[in-house]
């Protein structure tokens, strides 16, 4: 089982990081991926897209945020978050997933019982929680920048699924479903729908569900993505399971633990697995081997994925929820980094009035 390498300091604006009073983006990063020397992360609590460039080999600086309405519609305006929890890129996008979960609200201190009583009764419907998207990526001088849209070379066109502020093609296709219907009207913490993680390859889309986890059985949905005819700003789902389903389903015995995300390491796939619901917990990363080229639906025994990472998880603070694959080393050894959503105190170190983060590497076996 691999150790943590070493870590990596992520700076952030400190203006940009200040989200409100209370909340800060490095407080609730839930995804990351590294293209070159370029991290894209995304928060859970905002509306954009974040970029860090190389400032020295284990530091990423120069902070720059993309708002996602500059590129896809948002079902419910910019005030609402959109709960990004999937990145990734290939072929010239960056393709971003929400979580797709309804959110039950939580008892705060200093609130009445009366007050707490509502709130934990209270479940809201963020619309733009319903995001499947893709932005076509640039390089101008030496940034990579996010278009609404290319024109040179082979076009491209920010894209995302059909669907408004109350689902998409994906949930009203899970609305159908014997296996996931009754979870949709679950909150994702009450171990309902909630999607984490996301992996594109090869002309297929996988989602990872954090929930629901059936019986000890976690989830991912493999998904084709095409452009709708005379519209490609809104992409469509392609029938791809034997039985015409416009997902094809993999259940993976990972001890009762959920996905938190995902990555390809050629044809394997890369699962980061944690706890479902709002628990601490043993956090792993598995390797499915073949498992970014499945040729059928699959359920897969816990014997048959390989444990290559134990995640080291705080109570109540370092949650592990984004992973990334990074390039070899000089002695052609591969890892991954991962970002933690709730960071301890000493993951926030840095010089002063820096708005500082440090992820963790670990070499894979």
């Amino acid at each position: 089982m691999a150790d943590t390498s070493h870590s990596v300091l992520l700076k952030f604006d400190p203006d940009l990081d200040r989200l409100d009073e209370d909340k800060k983006l490095r407080d609730g990063l839930s995804t990351v991926v590294l293209l070159k020397d370029t991290l894209w992360v995304a928060g859970d609590k905002t509306t954009r897209i974040e970029r860090l460039s190389r400032e020295a080999k284990d530091v990423f600086a120069r902070h720059v945020a993309f708002p996602l309405s500059d590129y896809v519609t948002l079902p419910a305006g910019e005030e609402e978050e959109a709960d990004i929890e999937g990145l990734d890129v290939t072929d010239g996008y960056l393709w971003l997933v929400g979580s797709h979960s309804l959110k039950r609200s939580s008892p705060k201190p200093g609130k009445s019982t009366v007050e707490n009583r509502r709130r934990l009764g209270t479940v809201k419907n963020d619309g733009n929680r319903f995001l499947l998207a893709r932005i076509p990526l640039e390089v101008r001088g030496v940034d990579q920048v996010l278009e609404k849209e290319v024109e040179q070379g082979t076009a491209r066109i920010a894209g995302q699924l059909l669907g408004h502020k109350k689902g998409n093609e994906l949930t009203a296709e899970l609305a159908k479903d014997k296996d996931f219907a009754g979870f949709l009207k679950i909150p994702g913490k009450d171990n309902g729908l909630d999607i984490e993680g996301l992996a594109v390859t090869a002309g297929r889309v996988f989602v990872g569900l954090r929930g629901p986890v059936l019986r000890g059985w976690s989830t991912l949905l493999e998904l084709a993505v095409r452009e709708n005819p005379g519209d490609p700003s809104t992409l469509r789902l392609k029938k791809i399971s034997a039985s015409g389903r416009l997902y094809r389903k993999h259940f993976l015995q990972l001890g009762g633990l959920g996905v938190r995300d995902l990555c390809v390491d050629g044809d394997d796939l890369l699962i980061l697995a944690g706890p479902t619901m709002d628990l601490d917990g043993p956090v792993t990363v598995f390797r499915w081997r073949g498992g970014s080229k499945p040729q059928e639906e699959s359920l897969i025994f816990g014997d048959v994925l390989e444990q290559v990472v134990d995640v080291p998880f705080g109570t109540g603070n370092d949650h592990a929820e984004g992973m990334t694959l990074m390039p070899p080393d000089n002695k052609g050894r591969r890892s991954v980094l991962i970002l933690y959503d709730a960071p301890s105190k000493q993951r926030k170190k840095g010089s002063k009035g820096e708005a500082a983060l440090r992820a963790d590497i670990f070499e894979l076996p």
